[in-house]
């Protein structure tokens, strides 16, 4: 049997017939930034031979097309897909996605150890090439009530799979500055190995002190001028645009030629309905190049900036002995992917029916108490009153206070100002902790939505103007296992059931994408004004986004890292 390397050797310089050959297009070169005529040879998954002419076993005719690198998403939660890592595969790899860098946070929270390996077996029997970083925050902060716990002891038996990368985004970064060991315990064990940050408006000595610890990414960054100085301090920003946190416009300023080797992109967050309105990561090439950024940088950003900055050395670039994952596009500008190669294989839906089935895990994961409209009472008080501040498009929020309206013993929402209520519950059965708050910013007239996605522990999140339609969403969701619910007028109007550890789906993805369109529906005609309202929702309980939260335990000040009293 002939050495496999001598078959590469042997197809790269045309004495045999290449496996498939490219013919008739153009590639786009990221070193010279030049489009380059050329037949691309592969032999099983790599590229072996480009600016010659080859025979190929296979032949594909890409006249007037051009050839650039899979891109590579370069922080993700699969979960806030809401379909399993099987059906992410099928929904995005199409669109140009060949690999994806993810931290199962999100499972992780809710499950744990179990959570990280149900991930891996995917991981381990996708066509994408999906690496995993080890969640780092599991729970992510003492404020809240996790499914889980993961102290480094649970995660290094993880560290030497062939899947995983490195430590996941180390959101604590307060702990990290006040030296918890906790928190250094884990940094310690990952030092020389890839350690993600997330270390949102941190800046100046604090910012050095982060660093000084090994991190070296970041995907906060929601100004230029931040993203300059993490840049100037040896970090690689991650340029997110996902379904709530949308940053490209405002960093694309930094998006140059210059500064593309120390960018990359991600998406963080970004449901099927988006996927299939805009697209994944072929939507942040197509609006910044239409902004005016250069194709070169962006592309650069999406393959191979973002494959040196994870150290995947073997991927990137459209050149002989580089991974033979490859775009056809029919151009630059509208990045819209005609053909799809992962590892050398054309990307269609009898590629898919090739994968081994992984079993579902976390189908009893919610755990809830039933609630009552009493439930959601907040006694009056004299002064004024937290309310969590949402800006449509941001996961950070503003610490607002207001003057409320008093009903008897009982502090009212205010519709002309467009407050309501939110509660979050716990969920994993450990405690049963309720907490009530105030929020501005959804634009509900009436009725409730309620989530068990929220973010990062994943308890219910509920907000609504009618203290029964919220007990009725809340209790909604342990009946069907978790997911969302619209409620109005004591009615659910709208759901989709979230089984997965309360996070994903076991239906395919096109009819996740359906259900969608269905939900978003019912919550505009509670009067809904944020365009992703049910992800925006899942990021009110997230207590490491200044400025202020709510989690379990109450409302969260975070610029203080404490709860309210």
């Amino acid at each position: 049997m002939t050495n496999p390397l001598e078959r590469l050797i042997d197809q790269g310089t045309g004495r045999q017939p290449a496996d498939l050959v490219l013919k008739g297009g153009r590639f786009f070169d990221l070193v010279t930034g030049e489009l380059v005529e050329s037949d691309i040879a592969v032999c099983g998954d790599r590229i072996v031979g480009t600016c010659e002419g080859y025979q190929g076993v296979e032949e594909i005719d890409i006249s007037g097309r051009i050839v650039v690198p899979g891109f590579i998403d370069t922080h993700l939660h699969i979960e806030s897909s809401l379909v399993t890592p099987h059906e992410f595969d099928r929904c995005v790899l199409p669109y140009g996605v060949t690999t994806a860098i993810c931290d199962p946070h999100e499972i992780a929270n809710v499950l744990g150890e179990a959570g990280i390996r149900y991930f891996l077996d995917s991981a381990e029997r996708t066509i994408m090439d999906i690496r995993v970083q080890l969640s780092s925050c599991v729970p992510a902060t003492h404020l809240e009530t996790s499914g889980a716990d993961l102290p480094i002891e649970k995660l290094l038996p993880f560290r030497d799979h062939p899947k995983v990368i490195g430590l996941a985004e180390f959101m604590n970064f307060p702990g990290v500055l006040h030296k918890d060991a906790v928190c250094l315990a884990k940094l310690d064990a990952f030092q020389g190995a890839h350690i993600d940050g997330h270390a949102p408006l941190l800046s100046g000595r604090d910012l050095n002190g982060y660093l000084a610890a090994g991190i070296r990414t970041d995907h906060e960054c929601t100004t230029a001028e931040e993203a300059l100085e993490k840049i100037r301090k040896g970090m690689h920003i991650l340029v997110r645009e996902g379904s709530v946190s949308k940053d490209l416009h405002a960093l694309m300023p930094i998006l140059t030629e210059r500064l593309s080797p120390y960018l990359a992109l991600c998406t963080d967050d970004r449901n099927p309905l988006d996927i299939a309105e805009q697209g994944h990561l072929d939507h942040m090439i197509r609006t910044a190049i239409k902004n005016g950024v250069e194709p070169i940088a962006v592309y650069r950003a999406a393959s191979i900036s973002a494959a040196r900055a994870f150290g995947l050395f073997d991927r990137g670039l459209i050149a002989p002995g580089w991974r033979a994952d490859i775009v056809v596009l029919d151009s630059l500008e509208n990045c819209r992917a005609a053909m799809v190669f992962s590892a050398g294989r054309r990307v269609c839906e009898a590629l898919f029916a090739t994968r081994e089935t992984v079993a579902p895990v976390g189908l009893d994961s919610v755990r809830a108490p039933s609630v009552a409209a009493s439930h959601f009472a907040v006694p009056a008080g004299e002064g004024e009153t937290p309310v969590i501040g949402v800006t449509p498009g941001k996961i950070i929020t503003e610490h607002r206070r207001y003057r409320l309206p008093a009903a008897g013993n009982e502090t009212g929402i205010d519709l002309g100002r467009d407050i309501i209520r939110v509660a979050v519950i716990e969920r994993h059965g450990r405690n049963g902790n309720h907490a009530n708050g105030f929020v501005q910013g959804f634009g509900l007239r009436k009725g409730a939505i309620a989530s068990t996605v929220g973010h990062d522990s994943h308890n219910i999140c509920v907000v609504g103007v009618d203290a029964d339609d919220m007990a009725t969403a809340a209790n909604r969701l342990s009946e069907i296992k978790g997911g969302f619910v619209v409620v109005e007028d004591g009615r659910v109007t709208g759901e989709i059931a979230l089984p997965v550890a309360g996070l994903m789906s076991l239906e395919p993805y096109e009819t996740v994408r359906d259900t969608l369109h269905h939900l978003r529906k019912a919550a505009f005609a509670l009067g809904a004004t944020l365009e992703e309202p049910f992800l925006q929702l899942a990021f009110l309980p997230l207590p490491v986004i200044p400025h202020l939260k709510i989690s379990d335990k109450g409302m969260v000040d975070v610029d203080r890292f404490a709860l309210i009293g």
